[in-house]
């Protein structure tokens, strides 16, 4: 999107459908730390939280313009801790979040998605990679602190999760 504001400006045309696009695209991105705050509060200490995708889209370690780097960002700002996982994208990880957040336990990069989610309060969906489509819910009943799903690209059926034993909260969806 950037680019092609960019594009369109060197042009000199006025990208005023773009820019709106844009200003939307970066508003989507605090969508679900909002969900995340109106479930626990504004103060995050003492909360962990599993994130599945760090990659801006699947197949990909691009991480430019992600959600999760903006979600990261909100999440250890509130006194969270993050256990991340992504199939491609953890090398990446490694080198662009601070590395006072990896030297002092706020973020883990964990070596597999189901690592994530060992005592965490919240399981959040952000890259719909295919890897996360079904996951063990008996396993994340067993290995997660408190039951709840944030599902950052409805990837999942509200139903199913909620009868596993599972808060569900997904975009635009109850």
């Amino acid at each position: 999107m950037k680019a092609l504001l960019r594009t369109a400006e060197d042009c000199e045309v006025d990208p005023v459908v773009l820019r709106g696009v844009e200003v939307r695209n970066q508003a989507q991105k605090k969508i679900l730390f909002r969900k995340i705050t109106a479930k626990y509060g504004n103060d995050l200490s003492g909360l962990v939280f599993a994130v599945w995708g760090l990659a801006f889209k699947p197949e990909t370690d691009d991480m430019r313009e992600a959600t999760s780097m903006v979600l990261l960002h909100q999440l250890i700002g509130a006194g969270a801790k993050v256990l991340a996982y992504d199939p491609v994208a953890m090398d990446v990880a490694r080198k662009i979040f601070p590395k006072d957040w990896l030297d002092h336990g706020h973020l883990v990069l964990v070596d597999h998605q189901y690592d994530a989610i060992k005592g965490a309060d919240a399981l959040i969906l952000v890259t719909e990679w295919k890897c996360f489509r079904s996951p063990d819910l008996h396993l994340l009943k067993r290995e997660m602190r408190q039951k709840a799903v944030f599902d950052g690209r409805n990837q999942y059926d509200p139903k199913e999760i909620k009868e596993a034993g599972f808060e569900y909260s997904g975009i635009g969806r109850r």
